[in-house]
């Protein structure tokens, strides 16, 4: 029998051959098992569970001038989902900082951004295919940054549109996990629509929307959904909270039906990007006025505050 074909590259040592598509990729600095590399050499085995399984978690941590916002609060859920999901905390609060500070500041000499997302996934590891929880594996750990994109100046002026659906993902919506195949496909729906986010609702009751929670004002009062597995605590939750109390804004969280939601006086998103945004158009229906409303202007202004006060 003859022997295969050569493949281009072939000759080169393993490890150096790189896939077409890395080339595209930006010079990014990144972080991997303890190094600093870049986004086109970083490399991860096949048999990654993060890979195989998507058997891993993560988080997004914004950085203003450098700095990064409510560390604390990222590092707390990151070791709450490690631990629902059983993976050994890899390495401790300082460590991640130091990795975090290094990655900001080594993105912003490439690309001058001072807005940036820093995202840290931990995975269980590598080992060959087996659904169980293997013991004694050596937990993956990468980060990267990018480049924080805000709304713009018109979304904020005029609010967002966005669908609603059926909330399709599984029951364990409170773990900030890697797999992310709903809610890419949730996404998708706004996508396909022309709109930014997609609303979902589980049984006629609001969970959150595909990458954002989902807020609803009534009465000049603030009202979310309750923290349990149907939702991801977000972490302007307790933002949210305390930004309201600061106010004097009613806050509360509970069950909030599809009706509610739909006769909203305002409807917000929170997210790691989008801040707090108005959405004024739900379903091709004006929401409230079909304008921001007075609520989301003032707690969009004491974000503004909070991210001046609660950055490290």
């Amino acid at each position: 029998m003859s022997a295969p074909p050569e493949s281009p590259g072939a000759t080169a040592r393993e490890g150096d051959v790189r896939p077409p598509e890395a080339e595209a990729l930006p010079d990014w600095p990144c972080y991997l098992d303890g190094q600093f590399t870049t986004l086109r050499q970083a490399r991860v085995s096949v048999l990654d569970r993060g890979f195989i399984f998507g058997d891993g978690v993560y988080e997004v941590l914004p950085v203003y001038e450098g700095r990064i916002f409510r560390f604390e609060e990222h590092m707390a859920r990151l070791a709450r989902s490690l631990d629902a999901v059983r993976i050994p905390h890899p390495q401790s609060r300082e460590a991640w900082l130091a990795v975090a500070r290094r990655l900001a500041a080594g993105h912003a000499a490439c690309t001058s951004s001072t807005s940036q997302l820093i995202y840290l996934q931990v995975t269980r590891g590598v080992a060959l295919r087996d659904h169980a929880m293997l013991p004694g594996l050596t937990p993956t750990v990468f980060a990267m940054c990018s480049t924080l994109r805000p709304a713009s100046e018109a979304q904020r002026r005029e609010g967002v549109a966005c669908v609603t659906a059926d909330d399709f993902r599984w029951r364990k919506a409170h773990i900030k996990s890697t797999s992310l195949q709903g809610a890419v496909i949730a996404r998708q729906i706004g996508v396909d629509a022309g709109v930014v986010e997609t609303v979902m609702f589980r049984d006629g009751w609001l969970s959150e929307a595909a990458s954002s929670n989902v807020w609803v004002v009534q009465g000049g009062a603030v009202i979310g959904p309750p923290n349990d597995d149907r939702v991801l605590q977000g972490i302007r939750y307790d933002l949210l909270r305390e930004l309201c109390a600061d106010e004097g804004i009613p806050f509360s969280l509970r069950p909030v039906a599809r009706d509610e939601v739909l006769a909203a006086d305002e409807l917000m998103l929170s997210s790691a990007s989008k801040e707090v945004l108005p959405v004024t158009l739900l379903d091709g229906r004006a929401v409230g006025s079909g304008r921001p409303g007075p609520v989301y202007a003032r707690l969009y202004a004491a974000y503004q505050r909070a991210k001046r006060e609660q950055s490290i």
